[in-house]
């Protein structure tokens, strides 16, 4: 065996290149190390994600631009990261994790230093279009090289890191950037120089990471924009779209829409508390997720949805009544839904794709999620300028409770297997 072997391992084919089992030289990471730090460069990602949110309301304040500029530079960031992984999502199955790795973090390190020299919201704009693109491109390939990296009696582990890592990310981001707001002068300047550090850091990770993908041909070829699903996962994959939609609309709604429900309902310009209410699901999500990794991934996505309808309601009701209280109880138990729920989803999922087809897999996955993060953010976004911030949140909300409601039923009704 030259090149490759295959295992079989808690029922998911993996294919281990030489690559892998090898050191391969002094300033080659074993598997274990490459596994820790490639989990850590995927959460320095989802970091970026989250930590611009909180710093939305300072930009507007200091160049005093219209509020629905906002909802266009979070909305840009979904479009462009949707068209990369139409375009790039399943690359890297064909030239390796390595190359697409590099390449998306130093276009984040790129896309900081947009951020930090900023002059106007033109250029936040630009920068987030840059961070959509090299987070596309980084997202599926990360997920897949770490179920590739992950130690072998724990495949299940890397799948569950690679679904937690983007949400916890999200979170830490999203605090530690209101911490900032609220505490340092030049809030800014911290966050984004940080976060290239922290991409340059992840670099140097990725290149010193053994490769788990043997190259084959179609690299070309594969960059046409398409959605083509493992034959394997497609009934599961199907199955899971509500689920899908319901946990990346609730994400959408605390991460794109809390900040100005904050301001315009409940009347608070705190950076901490922007900074929480954006962090607080996606970091008892990933909780969750993580706690919940040994339990039957079927049981946990139903009860994961349920979680969603109780907690949206409950925050739907904070928000009408304009009790901040409530809001985050809320936040809280629907998060812990979002986590578990897409968590386990990816665990039944992630085994159905062989390695040279599972970054089409997870790019199939984030384009739905992404979809349902960022096109209805937008929708909201115009409608609060005709119907009202009000309306338009408790909308938003009842949605989520449709979809979640269909996700419980359609994942009921499957094998607990």
């Amino acid at each position: 065996m030259t090149t490759a072997e295959e295992t079989r391992t808690g029922g998911m084919l993996a294919v281990r290149p030489a690559a892998v089992r090898k050191s391969g030289g002094p300033f080659r990471l074993r598997p274990t190390a490459a596994f820790a730090g490639t989990a850590l460069a995927f959460v320095a990602v989802a970091l970026a994600v989250g930590a611009p949110s909180p710093l939305f309301v300072l930009y507007e304040q200091e160049w005093g631009f219209q509020p629905w500029l906002l909802t266009v530079a979070f909305a840009i960031y979904a479009v462009t990261l949707l068209i990369t992984l139409l375009i790039a999502g399943s690359l890297s199955d064909h030239i390796g994790r390595r190359p697409v790795l590099i390449g998306a973090l130093a276009l984040q390190v790129v896309a900081m230093l947009v951020f930090l020299f900023a002059p106007d919201i033109g250029w936040i704009i630009g920068a987030r279009s840059i961070q959509g693109v090299a987070t596309g491109a980084a997202m599926s390939t990360f997920t897949a090289a770490l179920v590739e990296l992950a130690p072998e009696k724990q495949k299940k582990l890397g799948a569950t890191i690679g679904s937690t890592a983007p949400v916890g990310g999200i979170a830490i981001g999203a605090f530690l950037t209101g911490l900032a707001v609220q505490f340092v002068p030049q809030p800014t300047t911290l966050v984004f120089i940080t976060l290239a550090l922290l991409f340059a850091a992840g670099i140097l990770v990725i290149v010193a990471s053994p490769e788990t993908v043997v190259r084959r041909p179609g690299a070309v070829r594969s960059l046409i924009p398409r959605l083509l699903i493992p034959a394997a996962a497609r009934r599961e994959f199907i199955g899971a779209l509500p689920l899908f939609i319901a946990t990346w609309m609730l994400a959408g709604l605390f991460i794109g829409l809390s900040p100005s429900i904050l301001h315009g309902i409940f009347h608070l310009d705190s950076g901490l508390l922007n900074g929480a209410i954006v962090a607080v699901p996606p970091a008892v999500g990933a909780v969750a997720g993580l706690l919940l990794t040994r339990a039957v991934a079927r049981t946990t996505v139903v009860w994961s949805m349920a979680a969603i309808l109780v907690g949206v309601a409950v925050a739907a009701v904070g928000i009408g009544a304009a009790v901040l209280p409530l809001l985050f109880v809320g936040a809280t138990v629907a998060g812990g839904g979002f986590g578990a729920g897409f968590s386990g989803m990816l665990r039944i999922l992630a085994p159905l794709a062989p390695n040279d087809q599972r970054a089409e897999l997870f790019a199939g996955i984030f384009l739905v999620s992404y979809l349902a993060y960022g096109l209805p953010a937008l929708v909201a976004g115009e409608l609060i300028g005709i119907i009202g911030l009000l309306p338009t949140a408790l909308g938003y909300s009842a949605a989520i409770a449709a979809a979640s409601v269909v996700a419980l039923i359609v994942q009921a009704l499957k094998p607990r297997r």
